[in-house]
């Protein structure tokens, strides 16, 4: 006697059914990753403050004596204030205070959801802090990479404009970031979730670590690629209080970025501020030359410095002290 096909496809579905069911049940709840004892510290040597009822993550460290010099760094998407550790203790033996922040919606800060993310809000945490340590009235350098340079822009603009609560530049360092719409190559998944209402909530909960890193890894240097410790810290960063569900809503930054591109493009163009550019010409995302060129011809006050030319994305991670010899040079010319 032969059996139908039918029935045996049904079956086979079923039996496919009842294993994936589970599985995907356990893989959308997976509990975030435990901190790695490097991630530990860094977390525990920080502390939080309040803007407008939400947890912001920051690290305040006491450097050199003898100068009053403040330096606070801006991270980039979709990463966190962890992205400085490589430079964090020479940037100590330099100035009397370095301070970083995580992003509302980054790292060990909230992520609310839903919530409508925003650089203007960004850039209102990062005014909120400096007022929280009592540095209103101080000129502080800022140094900024991908999404913080966005941020920097806008704080540029409010400084320049003589807005309230602003900040007090004395120089701002610029490092890989998509200051320009027009020279701005988003990765795949980041288009998909910036732009796909239907398809975004899914792909947030589906993204695993493997897609992480594969899309992280793509923007480093093939000589200069994150350890999987490094990979992991940053994932971890990601998960901690759910952040990959929240990627989607902070994603419209570079739809943003193409709205303001005037105002902040022309806080950038119209400045007297000291301005430097540290790029990684490898970079995908911001392509060598032509960012870089345009960059050249738009901001012609600023000073430039373009890294070996396997460095990529993430310059402070990739090459550390090309990063410091290049900051510090700027910092030591004005």
């Amino acid at each position: 006697l032969v059996r139908e096909p039918r029935t045996d496809m049904r079956e086979w579905w079923i039996h496919v059914g009842l294993i994936c069911i589970p599985l995907v049940a356990v893989y959308l709840h997976i509990p975030p990753p435990q901190l790695s004892p490097a991630l530990h510290k860094w977390h525990s040597a920080g502390e939080v403050f309040h803007f407008r009822g939400r947890e912001i993550f920051y690290r305040d460290s006491y450097g050199a004596l003898g100068s009053s010099d403040v330096v606070i760094l801006l991270h980039g998407f979709p990463t966190s204030s962890y992205d400085w550790n490589k430079i964090w203790d020479p940037l100590t033996q330099r100035f009397h205070r370095v301070i970083a922040l995580d992003f509302l919606g980054f790292g060990f800060s909230d992520k609310p959801r839903p919530h409508r993310y925003s650089i203007f809000e960004q850039a209102s945490v990062v005014e909120a802090l400096v007022a929280h340590l009592g540095l209103s009235n101080q000129r502080v350098n800022l140094v900024s990479h991908d999404y913080g340079d966005t941020v920097a822009l806008e704080l540029l603009y409010r400084s320049d404009q003589n807005r309230t609560g602003r900040l007090t530049f004395n120089s701002l360092c610029l490092s890989n970031g998509g200051l320009f719409p027009e020279t701005h190559y988003p990765r795949l998944l980041q288009t998909l979730l910036k732009d796909s209402s239907f398809l975004a909530p899914i792909l947030t909960r589906l993204t695993n670590y493997m897609i992480f890193q594969k899309g992280i890894g793509d923007v480093f240097g093939p000589y200069t690629q994150p350890t999987d410790t490094e990979f992991w810290d940053m994932w971890t960063g990601i998960r901690y209080k759910d952040g990959n569900l929240v990627l989607d809503s902070i994603l419209q930054y570079i739809n943003q970025r193409l709205k303001h591109r005037e105002r902040w493009v022309g806080a950038l163009t119209s400045t007297f501020v000291p301005l430097h550019m540290i790029y990684g010409p490898l970079d995908p995302v911001n392509p060598h030359p032509q960012f870089i060129r345009l960059y050249q011809q738009l901001v012609q006050r600023s000073t430039v410095t373009i890294l070996d030319e396997h460095i990529s994305h993430y310059p402070q991670l990739e090459d550390p002290t090309g990063f410091l010899n290049a900051y510090f040079n700027f910092i030591h010319s004005f």
